[in-house]
């Protein structure tokens, strides 16, 4: 039997763009991007379409078992900016873990993650949607192990800081690196499952 040779790409997913391919028409999914993706290419760990950053699609379908519902936690990291200042105890509170609603109305304390407060990236590509710069606001990084459906964001409500605009940069050592919006880049599968699983 003839092996399978699957494909991966990352995309630098625009601020409005869904993240499938089908289902929301009339609005901008990933096919809009004109990437000639093969039959088969899905999206692993979808963004709310008002975030940014860092997709990974392959036709390969077990990657999603493997990086989300394995044993091992795998880091992703994200920029935000929020709503008003961070002051040093909320940040303490965000790593220590904060409660949150989940599916069904459940609650859930999430895991510890590391945050920190940074100054705006100062070759940071533009967003579809820019947020003033002279409106009180604050730079985080944050690397978390878990992914609940729109965590992030629901970890900023719940220390009453909105979440104003969000971008993925890398999971674990795959990275946007200088990738721009709309552009998508073709992972040899050697490379890609050093960076994202480590090599064995």
């Amino acid at each position: 039997m003839i092996p399978v040779l699957h494909r991966y790409f990352i995309v630098n997913k625009p601020y409005d763009m869904h993240s499938q391919f089908t289902g929301v028409e009339g609005r901008p999914m990933l096919g809009d991007l004109g990437y000639p993706f093969p039959e088969g290419t899905h999206c692993i760990g979808r963004l709310d379409h008002n975030s940014e950053g860092l997709l990974i699609l392959t036709t390969n379908k077990k990657i999603t078992h493997l990086l989300f519902k394995g044993k091992k936690p795998h880091r992703r990291t994200y920029l935000l900016q929020v709503y008003r200042e961070v002051k040093p105890e909320t940040l303490e509170e965000l790593k220590n873990g904060v409660v949150i609603r989940v599916k069904d109305n459940g609650i859930y304390k999430t895991a510890p993650c590391e945050a920190e407060i940074i100054e705006k990236p100062t070759n940071l590509f533009q967003s579809g949607w820019e947020y003033p710069d002279n409106i009180p606001h604050t730079w985080l990084l944050m690397t978390l192990t878990e992914g609940k459906f729109r965590q992030i964001r629901k970890m900023m409500t719940a220390v009453k800081h909105r979440c104003l605009r969000l971008i993925r940069i890398s999971i674990e050592n795959l990275a946007l690196d200088t990738l721009q919006p709309g552009k998508v880049r073709e992972i040899p599968e050697v490379e890609f499952f050093e960076r994202v699983f480590g090599k064995e």
